[in-house]
């Protein structure tokens, strides 16, 4: 659905802007209108829609959808859910009207504009299209400006429609309508790529005895406010694609009534990292807030329901999320609640994990082991990679399987990965003054590497801790070059003219680009140990390696060769050249003072 009031700050004050200030911004919405709206075609003749495509991107539309077999021109459709149809009438298989009449029955598309674009000149034809629902006609071979002004023109007339009928006044929120349209879309994308769904309800309790008390003006300020907030909790990495339509980005909050708000969360991988997300909305609506100088304070609780754990049907799974948002009311306690027992001891646990990790940066109870990289020609150590260990406790040793993706979900990876940087800078410190020389590498987090600091982080630690900067190793998977590659090179640069060594880890694994190697300031490449693991058994693995060994040669980059367990596959680095290697053949990671009896 298109929202005209996209701007809604400024749609506020429109009343009170210039003239000028006025047109800018009516210009403005025209141009998101263009921008967001998603125009299909379905055609049997692709050289027409590529021409009508050329018009209508010549007048700032960018967003299109071609459908060349009439056959599937309903299917693609729901799955894409486009803002206009541009429709021929005279195809194979399925014609333009059995399209036009089976969308006018569809209750989810009767409401959509249909452009009828016909060769045909005939009046019968045109009459016949607009009493089955068309809503405009044109003839081909169309005007470029006469298209581009009726496009425009039905845009704007559905996207005051969509405003009116899906659309909360108070909020600008999609309404209760626009929520059940797209929970089912959603539902179908989960069926369809086989992921979780999690839906959260949010109740603000008393919140009637804010409107007795003080009146519709301060309690509709008060459940904007409340919008605002919750927007603010909902991060891109808590939905991973929701409200994709045809890729278009929707926000998934919605207003259903009075005092109550959903989420779609399209495609999380685990349900239970809904609880993530209900806690900081929890922590930001107990906050009071100011409506017209007077304090309210209201207490919120939260439902959460999933797929395809509680229910695959909408409607069910709606219920759920409401059930378990009164569940979670009737027993007070943390608030929130999911309305699977399962998913609630699993949620509790994983908030118990978060709540002691959080404490474990502060109580000293992360250390370091680290893993000896060992020359291949002589077997001597010539390095080591620092990997995060976590003592609990009371629990002995967290295995990091177990906690590094938790860090890496509630942003605290950054706080943790500055900690293992000042530690294996303390520690390369502490060699370098008892003439130990050792390359000691650290692993960078996507999340560290997208800090506009980091580069300051990183000069910052290497002053403090005054070492020899060429002794440390920042090693950065490949799969993170991929997000933004000019930005990647431009901090990889600038971290190399700091002194350190860039290292890319997992090569091989993401989606690799050759190119890349000779774009990419690096000094070394690690083999992942999927292609090591199977090197006896498999010619395609073997012949990776020597790949991968060779043209690193080629481009003076170190190899090293991970999870090497077996002599036989120590064998044949040495066959290939490969320089250094790391692996339980010969240490598993081990605290620095076993490694330094292992120097000895």
């Amino acid at each position: 659905m298109l929202n005209v009031t996209r701007y809604e700050d400024q749609e506020s004050e429109a009343t009170q802007l210039s003239p000028q200030a006025a047109s800018i911004l009516e210009k403005s919405k025209e141009l998101a209108l263009k921008e967001s709206a998603m125009i299909m075609m379905v055609d049997d003749e692709p050289i027409t829609m590529e021409v009508v495509q050329a018009f209508l991107e010549d007048a700032g539309y960018r967003r299109f959808t071609l459908v060349e077999e009439s056959r599937l021109a309903i299917e693609q459709i729901h799955n894409t859910r486009p803002d206009i149809l541009l429709l021929d009438l005279v195809m194979p298989e399925v014609s333009g009207f059995d399209i036009l009449r089976e969308v006018r029955q569809s209750p989810q598309l009767r409401h959509l504009p249909v452009i009828i674009l016909t060769s045909s000149s005939e009046p019968e034809t045109k009459l016949k299209a607009l009493d089955d629902g068309a809503t405009d006609f044109l003839a081909k071979p169309v005007d470029p400006s006469e298209l581009a002004l009726r496009v425009r023109n039905t845009l704007a007339a559905k996207a005051y429609q969509d405003q009116l009928a899906y659309y909360d006044p108070v909020t600008n929120l999609p309404n209760r309508e626009l929520f059940l349209d797209r929970l089912e879309f959603s539902l179908r994308q989960a069926e369809r790529h086989k992921h979780n769904l999690a839906l959260m309800h949010i109740n603000l309790d008393r919140f009637k005895n804010v409107y007795d008390t003080f009146g519709p003006g301060v309690s509709d300020q008060v459940i904007r406010q409340a919008a605002r907030r919750i927007r603010g909790c909902i991060r891109e990495i808590d939905l991973l694609g929701q409200g994709v339509n045809g890729g278009r980005r929707e926000h998934p909050l919605f207003r259903l009534g009075r005092n109550e708000f959903t989420i779609i969360c399209g495609q999380m991988e685990k349900a239970e990292n809904a609880a993530t997300v209900a806690c900081r909305i929890l922590a930001v609506l107990d906050e009071p807030f100011d409506a017209e100088g007077t304090n309210v304070s209201l207490k919120a609780y939260i439902g959460i329901a999933s797929y395809p754990i509680d229910s695959a049907d909408s409607a069910a799974l709606s219920r759920c999320a409401v059930n378990a948002s009164a569940q979670a009311l009737t027993e007070g306690g943390k608030r929130f609640g999911f309305y699977s027992d399962a998913l609630n001891t699993r949620s509790l646990q994983r908030l118990q994990l978060e709540s002691e990790l959080r404490r474990a940066i502060d109580n000293d109870e992360l250390i370091l082991h680290y893993q000896p990289k060992v020359e291949v020609a002589s077997n001597r150590i010539t390095g080591v990679e620092a990997l995060l260990r976590w003592q609990h406790p009371s629990g002995g040793m967290v295995p990091p399987g177990k906690f590094i993706g938790l860090a890496e979900e509630t942003g605290l990876i950054v706080p943790i990965g500055d900690w293992v940087l000042k530690e294996a800078c303390r520690q390369i410190a502490e060699w370098q003054r008892r003439g130990i020389q050792l390359h000691v590498a650290v692993n960078l987090s996507a999340v560290q590497f997208h800090k506009s600091d980091l580069v300051a982080t990183v000069s910052r630690v290497i002053g403090e801790s005054k070492i020899d900067p060429k002794f440390l190793t920042l090693e950065l998977t490949e799969s993170l070059f991929m997000e933004d590659a000019d930005l990647a090179i431009e901090t990889m640069g600038r971290l190399m003219l700091l002194g350190p060594k860039i290292a890319m880890d997992d090569f091989g694994t993401g989606y690799s680009s050759l190119s890349y190697l000779k774009r990419f300031p690096l000094n070394q490449l690690k083999i992942d140990r999927s292609f090591i693991s199977d090197l006896e058994h498999s010619q395609q693995s073997r012949a990776l390696v020597f790949a991968i060994v060779y043209l690193a040669q080629q481009f003076d980059l170190e190899v090293v060769a991970e999870g090497i367990e077996e002599p036989s596959q120590l064998e044949f680095l040495n066959q290939i050249g490969c320089d250094t290697y790391q692996g339980f053949l010969f240490s598993k990671p081990i605290p620095a003072a076993e490694l330094e009896a292992l120097l000895e």
